[in-house]
This record gives structure tokens, sequence and C-alpha cells, in this order.
């Protein structure tokens, strides 16, 4: 794969967990991909599969869904929840022959941030040995779309 490929990754982090330890891995100045675009979620249960869809859809290369560790969760079960349809969507990606390894969850506490940011730095390698999305870029991505959003 090209050298100039940046993959693309949005990461949905728990608030409570996975968020605080993006957060402590840049207070610790631990670096990691600046490609991985992070969003905020109260808890992970809170991501539907439309969610994780829709981003791959929009342009997307790969998705990372972070909450809490197993059992730890501040609202009991959304990290089950989470893990449930982040399977259920790698179900739908291989169905439609995408490979599945675009989409993972991953389990953190807030003291985690060096592993933050090997989950981070392992999550781009992973996308960039699939290359780029086989999904077409839309309007919001491509730049020679014009001002439509």
């Amino acid at each position: 794969m090209s050298e100039k490929f940046v993959p693309q990754i949005v990461g949905f982090c728990c608030k409570y967990c996975a968020y605080a330890a993006a957060d402590l891995a840049g207070s610790m100045r631990l670096s990691y991909p600046s490609s991985l675009k992070i969003i905020q979620v109260p808890c992970t249960g809170r991501i539907d599969i439309i969610h994780i869809l829709k981003t791959i859809e929009e342009g997307a290369d790969g998705v990372m869904v972070a909450g809490c560790l197993e059992g730890e969760c501040h609202f009991l079960e959304g990290n089950f929840k989470a893990k449930s349809r982040v399977e259920h969507v790698k179900t739908i990606l291989s169905r439609i022959k995408m490979n599945p390894d675009r989409v993972e969850m991953f389990n953190l506490s807030s003291a985690m941030g060096p592993r933050f940011a090997e989950i981070a730095s392992e999550m781009t390698e992973r996308i960039k040995e699939l290359g780029p999305s086989p999904v077409p870029k839309t309007k919001l991505r491509n730049p020679e779309a014009g001002a439509e959003c």
C-alpha cells in the first residue's frame, strides 16, 4: 500500500473511560496518529448500528468504538450493548464483502492512557494494511464535489 495513504478513522469514545484515557494519553504527551477523529459519547451503549454504518458510508476508512472495561460500565451494560452492535456491523460488512476488521470494539479504563495510544496506533496500522475504504467518498469527504453537504 502507498505510504501516502492516511487512513481516516473515527473513534466513538465513552466519556467516562475511553475519552478520559485519550485525554490522559494527551496529558502524558504520548503520541498517536492524528488521523483518529474522536467523538465523545455519554456511553458506548448510545452508539447504534446505523451510526457506525453511516460513518463508513460518509468516508471513514475505519471505526473504533471504545468504552469502559467489561463489567465496569457507568451505565451498567452499555458497553455490552455496544459490543453486540459492533459484532452485528461486522456481520453486515462481511455479507457485503467488505472487510469486517475495519470496525472494532475496545475496552479501557480512564487510567489506561498508554493503552489508548497503542490502540490508536494498532488500528491505524490495521487500516493502512487494508487500504482505503471501498465505499465511494461522499460529498462531505470529496472537496471536488462542491460546497454541498
